[in-house]
């Protein structure tokens, strides 16, 4: 077998305080609350319900004021107007979201996403120069600009406006730009600090229409919670945690998705063959957002954002094929660039804590994906870099134990540009000073990790047998959505369970098809994966699984999903 043994944690058992607290929930729900830090019956109703917190008003936001004044003064005085997005699944829909309802108030709107192979990341002199030249008087960024300080110097320097919206981490400065908003900059009062960048761009528009409505009492805007669709296809695809306000905005906007007569949507959910009244948080996070992604990873994310835009069901379903064939050629990529790295790892130390590959043949818009899979094949922190031939460009992925955009930080003099979060980050580097950035992270990694106690844990809700499962469960389990980041699916453990029948599915004989028993009811299970257990599955198994309705040719079943598998006795 070729994957880390993991570490299992069964959480502990719900207090008897909490357990009467919880009396009218089903007792495993009980237990699902209770380990997500839900203590009261009031907590248990605002989570079930998705209720939005407290505070979420947009003008909490610091120069939200400012931005709002902007955008009206430039829709009243007729100014061309540039949503300026990243090429990922939160910028496309943000910038989605910005260019629609602004077209929609009379603004004159035109969209820019950068070409990750030509552009690059961010905002870029070049973008600027060109953007003045079309007549463009203000720039709206969405997901990306907090970092732009000198790109923003520029655009002042050529009078050209700039508002900037980003929920990255802000540097030390903050750019000067007419209106900078994200919570996350210093003493900003906003609660929530994980918006997405869509979501940021919705809030703009939540004060837009909250100034408009109680200025004259009619909005100029359409109302924003039209856009909660774009809002949760970005935030569940940028992996922002699924809790407080994103929990509430992602619930109402998958209920819009389930329901959507948006050309471009429609068309997406049919390529993938999903069943569109059951799209959730899983159906954007592991089939829509990697399509949408797709285009900006191979080509230019244009195309996804045509798709979200258009109002031709023909348009959409040309875009979405090209989309469909997109990614499966993304797939076949990674697959070949994961076995590059793989087979490079095999020549160096595998008591190095982390993992370091870098070469022309990966591919700028794979590395990201190329790094997680390494990362979760391996439980180490992954580096890719893709060289060029002067400026190559890193994507890094982490595990909790080590945060990877502080490590950049600390190698900040060896980078071009960066930026990231905790599990994740970019950057550009000069490529005489790769092997230096090797050393420095290998120093900082040997200092904060320890290989010989590095071991992924997987948690499990609750210890049950196969036969305390059924239609009931899934039912209730459907009131924890959306799950995600911040809010795991719940996942059970079960012991001793016998296999009856096993083996390998997929192109590759990756996966591994089960059919399991507890001696009294009997289940279909996949374990995604982790085809390599098929020559030596023992008799009788342990598993830490999830559990989900499965849907194939319009007929429903119940299915284990499992996460890890241990010989059982």
């Amino acid at each position: 077998m070729n994957m880390k043994v993991k570490r299992w944690a069964i959480a502990k058992p719900i207090t008897d305080e909490v357990d009467i607290a919880l009396k009218e929930y089903d007792p495993i729900i009980r237990q699902i609350l209770f380990n997500r830090g839900i203590a009261t019956q009031l907590q248990a109703e605002n989570f079930i319900n998705a209720k939005l917190p407290p505070d979420t008003d947009p003008y909490n936001l610091l120069t939200m004021a400012e931005a709002v004044d902007r955008v009206l003064q430039g829709i009243e005085n007729n100014e061309s107007i540039a949503i300026y997005g990243d090429y990922d699944v939160d910028g496309v829909s943000a910038t989605a979201l910005l260019t629609q309802s602004l077209k929609l108030a009379g603004a004159q709107v035109e969209s820019y996403i950068p070409d990750r192979f030509e552009e690059g990341y961010g905002l870029n002199p070049e973008a600027i120069k060109y953007l003045k030249d079309q007549g463009i008087q203000l720039v709206i960024t969405v997901d990306c600009g907090i970092r732009a300080l000198e790109e923003v110097d520029y655009a002042n320097q050529l009078g050209l406006d700039m508002i900037i919206t980003d929920h990255h981490r802000p540097g030390e400065n903050i750019p000067e730009a007419v209106a900078v908003i994200n919570p996350r900059q210093f003493n900003d009062p906003y609660p929530e600090k994980d918006l997405a960048g869509v979501g940021l761009a919705y809030k703009l528009v939540c004060a837009l229409d909250k100034l408009n409505s109680h200025s004259n009492g009619k909005s100029v805007l359409p109302n924003p919670d039209n856009y909660l669709d774009f809002v949760a296809l970005g935030t569940v695809a940028d992996l922002a945690p699924l809790q407080g306000e994103n929990r509430s905005l992602v619930r109402t906007g998958i209920i819009q998705m389930r329901n959507t007569n948006r050309p471009g949507l429609k068309a997406l959910i049919g390529v993938s063959g999903q069943n569109r009244l059951r799209i959730n948080s899983s159906s954007i996070g592991y089939i829509l957002g990697p399509r949408l992604n797709a285009a900006g990873r191979l080509d230019n994310a244009k195309i996804s954002l045509d798709l979200l835009l258009t109002e031709s069901q023909f348009t959409a379903g040309v875009l979405a094929q090209k989309l469909e064939n997109s990614n499966r050629e993304r797939q076949r990529r990674m697959r070949e660039q994961q076995q590059i790295a793989e087979q490079l790892m095999k020549k160096t130390d595998p008591d190095i804590p982390f993992i370091f590959v870098h070469g022309s043949e990966y591919d700028q818009g794979i590395i990201g994906l190329v790094a997680s899979r390494l990362t979760e094949k391996y439980y180490k922190p992954s580096i890719v870099i893709s060289q060029s031939e002067e400026i190559s460009r890193g994507s890094c992925r982490s595990i909790p134990e080590f945060h990877i955009t502080n490590a950049l930080e600390e190698c900040s003099d060896l980078l071009v540009r960066y930026g990231g979060h905790s599990a994740a980050a970019g950057f550009s580097i000069k490529n005489d000073q790769i092997q230096d950035l090797f050393y420095r992270m290998k120093v900082i990694a040997e200092k904060e990790l320890d290989t010989s106690d590095l071991w992924e844990t997987i948690q499990a809700d609750i210890d049950l047998q196969l036969s305390d499962l059924n239609f009931e469960l899934i039912e209730k389990l459907e009131h924890l959505q959306p799950t995600g980041r911040g809010n795991p699916p719940a996942q059970f453990a079960s012991f001793a369970v016998r296999v009856l029948h096993s083996r390998t599915v997929g192109k590759e004989k990756q996966h591994l098809k089960l059919i399991l028993s507890d001696g009294h009811i009997t289940y279909d299970a996949i374990a995604f994966r982790q085809g390599y257990w098929q020559d030596v599955i023992p008799d009788f198994i342990n598993i830490i699984y999830t559990f989900e309705l499965n849907e194939y040719n319009g007929r429903s079943t119940l299915q284990l999903n499992i996460k890890d598998i241990k010989p059982g006795t």
